[in-house]
């Protein structure tokens, strides 16, 4: 265990799989005590228990990031057990492969408020305490997709995009405020995580029954590869770490030169 961010507290939602997993066992390999939090409770359970065999510092809170009343509460719950919070990393998210003209109105209304409602109140409700503590860094997860269109993901794109600039716009009221937290977001390429698991495959390619990562890769990602959460959580580490202390309002790309 290393001391990137030794001793500092950061709140990881969505963090009982893929990418937010990822980001809480990375941080927490570096030092820092991480509230994992997730509506997945078995699972998140499951991190926090690897994370504490591996010899680091991590706790489980059941919480829906679309419920205000949930954001309060965790973020209180954090104000008093730990007295600060200096990382946020907004994971949470979903991806709802559809026609735009074929989508229900529930399921557009369902991403919005997980993928972008949650990011907005998690902004609302963490920044405050993050600035009470002496700063640090917000990281928002938005996607190649917030930089990018797709067929089949415009519903996708439009969470996405819209975590992408609300980043940029709270990193710059929060400058101009000079509060001392910083706000980026990081947008992932094709990764391998859960997330897939639970996409209709015949949106990508006709009269298919599951979604074939290295294939998509091989087709989409100029080298070819498929990612990895801890290509994702090198880059959230770095956010959450000192060595970007210059940095916000920006966007970290990590996708294998899908965007170049």
């Amino acid at each position: 265990m290393r001391d990137r961010v030794k001793g500092r507290i950061a709140l990881v939602t969505g963090g009982a799989s893929g990418i937010g997993r990822g980001c809480a066992e990375r941080l927490a390999e570096e030092g820092a005590h991480v509230v994992i939090t997730d509506i997945q409770d078995e699972m998140g359970a499951e991190v926090v228990s690897a994370i504490q065999t591996a010899g680091g510092s991590a706790e489980y809170l059941h919480h829906d990031v679309t419920s205000e009343d949930e954001w309060v509460a965790v973020i209180s719950n954090v104000a008093d057990r730990h007295g600060a919070l200096h990382i946020l990393v907004n994971n949470a998210g979903i991806g709802i492969a559809s026609s735009i003209f074929e989508m229900s109105l529930a399921d557009w209304q369902r991403q919005q408020a997980i993928n972008l409602d949650g990011v907005f109140l998690g902004v609302k409700h963490g920044i405050p305490l993050i600035r009470d503590s002496g700063g640090g860094s917000v990281i928002n997860i938005s996607s190649v997709a917030g930089i990018k269109g797709a067929p089949s993901l415009a519903a996708y794109n439009a969470t996405k995009g819209g975590v992408r600039l609300f980043t940029k716009g709270v990193a710059l009221e929060c400058a101009q405020k000079r509060w001392k937290v910083r706000v980026n977001s990081v947008h992932p390429g094709t990764i391998d995580t859960p997330i897939w698991t639970k996409v209709d495959p015949s949106q990508f390619a006709e009269g298919a029954n599951e979604i074939d990562l290295e294939q998509m890769a091989a087709a989409g990602v100029p080298t070819g590869e498929v990612g990895t959460p801890q290509d994702i959580a090198n880059g959230v580490l770095f956010l959450a770490s000192d060595e970007s202390s210059y940095m916000t309002g920006a966007e970290l790309v990590i996708d294998a030169g899908m965007c170049a």
